[in-house]
This record gives structure tokens, sequence and C-alpha cells, in this order.
């Protein structure tokens, strides 16, 4: 597991930008069940998850021979988190799925508009409501993708719910690396994304108020996250093995 949030301190941009990939790592480690930690990455030799890739780099200088060798591609879904985007891992069989941008806001930035949540927020206490917070995230049902094992300390199922108590809107925040990350963002039911983003960053800051939030957002949802705060880090890419390569 990655160092416990409070005993480190980010200092500068290029910190905060490692600090994120190895936040990220340690979410992806915790819901995949294990993995294994380097200085250069996280991996894991088994198939992850749906949604979670095979490994994340930690550091711009992974050789990306040996990071594809260590992985398993033969069978199908194999994918890296390129947390630099200086990786070439197409000689290895592997494409872009998707390009996104690592995000930071501050401990102490403002709401947006000084405004308060519309819907009544708490943390998921137990593993018949991260079902149900599963099956709105998901939009059908759960799937036991989030295990109840991930309702620790370290890590927070953020629920947002409306008169009647149906969740319409949440996020996961892990505290890890001397940050926050906060990821699956949703909104759903009727609830906007503003209101999501709004009560996610509600119930870190009661969390975790002394420590920097970040994570990764593309599209759409990175220009939700610049109006709450969030600026740019950098970009990072996913990267999906789709063919067999022949050794020469």
């Amino acid at each position: 597991m990655c160092d416990h949030a409070a005993v480190i301190t980010i200092q500068n941009a290029g910190e905060l930008l490692h600090a994120a990939a190895r936040n990220n790592a340690a979410w992806c480690a915790a819901v995949c069940g294990g993995g294994e930690f380097t200085a250069d990455a996280w991996t894991s030799a088994r198939r992850t998850p749906p949604y979670y890739p095979d490994a994340v780099t930690l550091t711009r200088d992974v050789p990306a021979a040996a990071l594809a060798a260590a992985l398993d591609t033969d069978s199908p879904g194999c994918s890296v988190k390129d947390s630099f985007a200086v990786l070439d891992l197409a000689p290895a069989g592997f494409e872009v799925l998707f390009e996104a941008q690592w995000i930071h806001r501050p401990a102490d930035a403002a709401a947006l508009g000084g405004t308060a949540p519309a819907l009544a927020w708490s943390r998921v206490a137990d593993a018949a409501e991260l079902g149900r917070w599963e099956a709105a995230w998901d939009g059908e049902r759960s799937s036991g993708l989030f295990h109840p094992g991930l309702l620790t300390g370290d890590i927070a199922f953020l629920a947002g719910r409306d008169a009647d108590g149906r969740i319409r809107a949440g996020a996961v925040a892990n505290a890890a690396a001397g940050v926050v990350g906060v990821s699956n963002v949703f909104a759903a039911g009727g609830a906007g994304d503003d209101e999501a983003w709004a009560g996610a960053l509600a119930g870190i800051a009661e969390l975790w108020p002394e420590l920097p939030i970040v994570g990764y957002e593309s599209g759409e949802d990175l220009r939700t996250a610049a109006r709450h705060g969030f600026t740019g880090l950098g970009p990072l890419r996913v990267w999906l093995h789709t063919a067999q390569t022949t050794a020469t």
C-alpha cells in the first residue's frame, strides 16, 4: 500500500503530479485486491476488473517493453495507465484508448458560487448501501465491482440522496500519497453534474480538510471540474492491448 496521506507534504506541482499518479495507483490496487508496487509502477499480474488498468506508471522513466512483458497480454482487456503520457506501447500491441488530464484543487479552494449541495450527502456505511451506491453509479444494478473491503478509513464512497433517500449522485474519495483522489463522480435521476461535484467536494472537505484534491478527467467532465476550482497538472494516456505481436 502507498504511504498514508497525512505523513507527506506536497511542496510543488511536480510532486503533486507524482502524488496524483501514486494516489490513483493505490485506489486501483484497492479495487483490484493487490498487485505489486515498484519504484516505477504498480502492476497486476492477473486481469483486473472492468474499467481498471493492469498497470499504472509512477515515473516518466518506465521501460515500455519491460512493463508490457510483466503483464498478461494473452487474455483480452489488458490496459496501462501511462500517467505521464510518455510511453510508446504500440510495438507491444497496444493502442491509445483515451487521453485525459490530471487535475488538482487546493484544500482551501472556495465552493462554486458559495452554494451548498441540494441533496443530502453522507458517507456509505455498509455493504448493502454500497450495493445501492454502485447500482446508482452503474445506472442499472450492482455487479460487486466495489467490494465491502473498500469501506476503510482512507476510502470514502460519498452519496447524495433525495428526500426519499434514493441515491441521485455520488463519488469516491481516497486518501493516499499526501492527497485525496476523487473519482467515479456521477449524477443520476435528475441530479446535475454540478450537484455531484459540489457534494463530493463538501464531503472531502469534511473528512480531509487539510489535503489537496486530485483526479483526472476529460471532455465535458474536465470543464465541469474546472468550474469547481480544479486546474490541470499534465496529460495521461490509457493504452489497451489490441493485437498479438510477433517476436523478431
